[in-house]
C-alpha cells in the first residue's frame, strides 16, 4: 500500500508537471506564431492582400472541407495537394521565369552561371523577412506581386468553376464551385499566399529559418531540413533505444509475483444485469451500426483516390462528395470507438459496486438519445452545409469546421461535451459505493473514475478555438483533443478497465494490477502528454517544440514493447481453464490490442515521429498508414473486446453464438494488415522518395498521386478492404443472433449476486 501511495504522487507530480510545460510551449507558440500583416503591399505603394482577407481566407477554407480537402502545412487529407506547398512551389516557378524573362527573352540565352545567379536571387528574395512590424506590412517586390498575381488566379479558377481546371478538380476530388462567392476566393488566395510565405520567410533574428522550420521541403526557395531537426531525430532515437532497455532491464530485475490461482467456475457466471446495465445494450447495437457506415464510407473515400467525383463511373460526387464521405469516415471511427467505451463504463460500474442508483437507468436511456441525437444532427448538418454551400457561419457552428477529427459544428461540440459530463456522473455515481469501500480493487476503480474525469473535462479542449484564432493555435488545441483525449485519456481509462476485468476474472490478482496500472499510467503520461508536440513541428511553432516534441514522442513508444507480451501470457494462461472459453474472443481482442500498439502505434508511430522523418513524410500516405493501425487495431480492437466481454454479461450463454466470432476476429485483423501493408504503407514509402527527391509539392502531385504505382496501390487495398468488411459483417451477424427471444437475463441486483458465491 506504501508502494501505490508513492507510484500516486508521482503520478500527480507528472501531471501537474507535464500540463504545466505543455501550457508553457502553447503560450510560447502564441508569442511567436506567423504574424498575420494588415496588408501584403508592393513596393510601389499597390495592396495585394489585406489582413481580413487572410483570416476570412482561413475561414473560407475551412467552410469548403478544409483539412478533409488537402493540407495545410501538413495536416488533413492526401488526394488533395498540400495548399502551402503548392502555392509555395507555383509562386517560387513564377518567380523565377519573371526574372530570367527580365534577363534574357529566350532563357537559353542564359549561361549556366546565369542560371545559377538567378536561383540565387529567387531564393534571397522569397526568404528575406519583409514584415514591418510597426506598420503591420509585408512588403515585395514588382516582380514578386505579378507571381503571386498569377498564383491567385490559379486557385481562384480552381475553387470556382474555371472550365479549363476541370481534369484538375478531377484529380484532386474537389467539386465545382467549392467556393461559390468570388470575394471568398480571393480571400483563400491571401490565406495560402500567408501559410507559404510563413513557411519560406525567415524568422526575425535568423538567416535560414523559417516560422515553419523549414517545411515543406522546397529546393528552390532553400527549404531543407534544419540542424536542429537532424540533431533531435538522432536525440531521440538514442532515447528511445535507452528507454526500451531501462524498461525491459527493470521488468526482468522484478521479483515476479505468483500467478494468480485461477477459479474453479467463472466467478461472473452467478451475476446478474441490473436495468441500467440492460440499458447499454442498445449503445452497442449502434456501435455497430456505426461501424458499418464507416467502413463503407472508407471504401468510397478510398476509391475517390482514382475516381475523384465518381464511383465505377456512377457520379456519386453529386451527392456525396469525397469532402463529405472522408469527414463520415473520420468522426464516425471515432463516433462507434468512443460510444464503445462509454458503455462499458455504464455497465461495469453498477458491476462492481453491486448497487443500482436511483434513476440510473433513466440517465443511461438520457445520454444514449442524446448522443444518437449529436451524432445524426451533426453528420446531416455537415453533410448539407457542404452540399448546399452554406456558407461560413454555418460550417463553424452547425455544419463542418473543416478539422479533421474534430470537424462537428460548434453546436454540436457543446452538445456532446453536456453529454459527456453526463457520462461522468452516471459513472461516478454508480462507482462511488466502490470508491468508498477499501478493497484490492478501488486503486483501479480510482483510476478508471479518474480517467473518465479527464475524458469528460478536457473535451472542453474542443471549444478553444473560435472562428478568428489563428491557425497554429488552432493546430495546438485540436491536438490537445485529439491526442490527448482519445490517445492519452481514453486509452487510460480502457486500460483501468482492462485490468478490472481480468482482475474479476481472476486472471491476475488485484494488488499486481493496482500496481501495474498505476505504473504504466505513469510512463505513458510522462511520455503522452508532451508527446503532443510532435504534431506541431511545423505549423509555425517555435524549435523548441520539436525538441521537446521528438524526445517525449519517443518515450511514448516504450511502455509498448511489453504490453503485447503481457497480453500474449495472459491468453495462454487462458487456454489452461475450460471456463474462459466463453471469453476468449475478448481476451484475443485484448492480444490484437498488444500487436497493434507494437506495430501500429509503436513501429509505424515512430517511423514518422523523429523530425527528421516528419519532415519529408508528413501528409503522405506514411501517416495514413499509422493512423489506420493505430486508430482501429488498437482503439477499435479495445473497443470491439470491450463491447464483446459486455454483451457476454448481458444475454444469456446460449446466445452467444461464437462461430461467428471467429471468422469476425481474423477477417478485421488480417484485412487491416492487408490494408496497412499492401496498400498503404507501399504507398507513403512511395511518395516519401518522390518528397525527398524533389520536394513536398511534387509528392502531393496529381504526377505522383495519379501515377500508374499509386493507383495500383489503391486498387492493391481492395482485397484487403473485403476481408475487413467481411468482419465487420460477420461481428454484425453474432449481434443480430443475440436477440432471439428466449433465454434472456433476468435482471437481479449484482449485489446480491455476488453475495452468495
Amino acid at each position: 500500500m506504501r508502494n501505490n501511495n508513492r507510484l500516486w504522487r508521482w503520478l500527480g507530480l507528472i501531471f501537474v508537471l507535464s500540463f504545466g510545460a505543455l501550457g508553457y510551449l502553447g503560450w510560447q507558440i502564441y508569442l511567436t506564431a506567423p504574424p498575420i500583416p494588415k496588408a501584403v503591399v508592393t513596393t510601389d505603394g499597390e495592396v495585394l492582400f489585406t489582413g481580413e482577407q487572410v483570416q476570412l481566407g482561413q475561414q473560407a477554407w475551412l467552410s469548403a472541407g478544409g483539412q478533409q480537402l488537402g493540407t495545410v502545412w501538413g495536416h488533413g487529407s492526401y488526394v488533395a495537394p498540400d495548399w502551402s506547398a503548392d502555392w509555395l512551389h507555383r509562386e517560387a516557378v513564377a518567380l523565377k521565369q519573371l526574372r530570367t524573362l527580365e534577363q534574357a527573352p529566350v532563357a537559353a540565352a542564359l549561361s549556366a552561371t546565369d542560371l545559377a545567379v538567378l536561383d540565387t536571387q529567387v531564393r534571397e528574395e522569397m526568404r528575406r523577412n519583409t514584415y514591418d512590424d510597426g506598420a503591420g506590412t509585408i512588403t515585395v517586390t514588382p516582380a514578386r506581386a505579378k507571381a503571386i498575381r498569377e498564383v491567385a488566379q490559379h486557385f481562384e479558377g480552381l475553387f470556382g468553376t474555371e472550365p479549363g481546371l476541370a481534369k484538375l478538380r478531377e484529380q484532386y476530388a474537389m467539386t465545382e464551385g467549392a467556393l461559390p462567392e468570388k470575394a471568398q476566393r480571393q480571400a483563400l488566395a491571401a490565406f495560402f499566399f500567408w501559410t507559404s510565405w510563413a513557411a519560406t520567410t525567415n524568422r526575425p533574428g535568423e538567416t535560414h529559418l523559417s516560422y515553419t522550420s523549414n517545411w515543406p521541403h522546397e529546393p528552390l526557395v532553400g527549404n531543407v531540413m534544419s540542424t536542429s531537426a537532424a540533431m533531435w531525430s538522432m536525440v531521440s532515437i538514442i532515447l528511445l533505444l535507452a528507454g526500451i532497455a531501462a524498461m525491459l532491464w527493470l521488468h526482468g530485475r522484478d521479483k515476479h509475483e505468483e500467478e494468480a490461482q485461477l477459479p474453479a467456475v467463472d466467478p461472473l457466471l452467478g451475476a446478474k444485469a441490473t436495468p441500467s446495465m440492460k440499458a447499454t445494450r442498445k449503445y452497442f447495437f449502434v456501435v455497430i451500426g456505426l461501424m458499418l457506415l464507416q467502413i463503407g464510407m472508407g471504401a468510397i473515400t478510398a476509391h475517390y483516390a482514382v475516381e475523384g467525383q465518381s464511383f465505377f463511373g456512377m457520379p456519386l460526387a453529386q451527392v456525396l462528395p469525397y469532402v463529405v464521405s472522408r469527414t463520415i469516415h473520420t468522426q464516425v471511427g471515432i463516433f462507434w470507438i468512443a460510444t464503445a467505451w462509454l458503455a462499458t463504463g455504464l455497465y461495469v460500474a453498477p458491476l462492481l459496486s453491486g448497487k443500482e442508483p436511483k434513476f440510473q437507468k433513466f440517465g443511461v436511456d438520457l445520454l444514449f438519445y442524446a448522443l444518437v441525437f449529436v451524432v445524426l444532427g451533426s453528420t446531416i448538418t455537415g453533410w448539407l452545409g457542404t452540399l448546399q454551400h452554406r456558407g461560413i457561419d454555418f460550417s463553424f457552428w452547425l455544419g463542418n469546421q473543416g478539422l479533421e477529427f474534430t470537424s462537428m459544428g460548434r453546436v454540436w461540440q457543446l452538445l456532446l461535451f453536456v453529454g459527456l459530463l453526463l457520462w461522468v456522473f452516471l459513472l461516478g455515481r454508480a462507482l462511488w459505493p466502490a470508491l468508498r469501500k477499501p478493497s484490492e480493487t478501488r486503486g483501479l476503480i480510482a483510476m478508471v473514475f479518474l480517467s473518465a474525469t479527464c475524458i469528460g473535462g478536457f473535451y472542453a479542449t474542443s471549444l478553444t478555438w473560435g472562428q478568428h484564432t489563428h491557425y497554429s493555435m488552432i493546430e495546438y488545441w485540436r491536438w490537445w483533443l485529439v491526442h490527448l483525449w482519445v490517445e492519452g485519456f481514453f486509452e487510460v481509462f480502457a486500460t483501468a478497465v482492462v485490468a478490472l476485468i481480468f482482475t474479476n476474472l481472476g486472471l491476475i490478482r488485484a494488488a499486481s494490477a493496482n500496481r501495474a496500472i498505476i505504473a504504466e499510467t505513469i510512463v505513458f503520461l510522462f511520455g503522452g502528454i508532451l508527446g503532443t508536440l510532435h504534431h506541431l513541428y511545423w505549423t509555425g511553432t517555435p524549435t523548441s517544440v520539436i525538441a521537446v516534441g521528438s524526445v517525449f514522442s519517443a518515450l511514448e513508444v516504450v511502455p509498448l514493447t511489453l504490453i503485447g507480451l503481457e497480453a500474449l501470457q495472459t491468453y495462454r494462461r487462458s487456454k489452461d481453464v475450460a471456463w474462459l472459453g466463453a471469453y476468449k474472443w475478448v481476451i484475443l481482442s485484448f492480444v490484437a490490442v498488444g500487436f497493434w500498439n507494437t506495430v501500429g502505434a509503436g513501429l509505424l508511430g515512430f517511423a514518422i515521429n523523429p523530425p527528421a522523418s516528419l519532415y519529408y513524410v508528413q501528409g503522405l500516405n506514411m501517416t495514413a498508414a499509422h493512423g489506420h493501425a493505430a486508430l482501429f487495431g488498437v482503439y477499435g480492437m479495445l473497443g470491439i473486446g470491450l463491447m464483446l466481454f459486455c454483451l457476454r454479461g448481458l444475454y444469456d450463454r446460449s446466445l452467444h453464438a461464437d462461430k461467428y466470432l471467429k471468422p469476425a476476429f481474423w477477417s478485421l485483423n488480417i484485412g487491416l494488415a492487408m490494408m496497412v501493408f499492401m496498400s498503404l504503407l507501399p504507398a507513403g514509402i512511395y511518395q516519401a522518395w518522390a518528397s525527398m527527391s524533389k520536394g513536398l509539392w511534387y509528392a502531393r502531385s496529381p504526377e505522383i498521386v495519379h501515377s500508374p504505382v499509386m493507383e495500383t496501390l489503391v486498387w492493391l487495398r481492395v482485397p484487403g478492404d473485403i476481408v475487413f468488411a467481411a468482419g465487420s459483417v460477420f461481428l454484425a451477424v453474432y449481434a443480430y443472433k443475440l436477440l432471439r427471444p428466449q433465454g434472456r437475463v433476468v435482471a437481479v441486483p449484482i449485489g446480491a449476486a455476488t453475495a452468495k458465491r
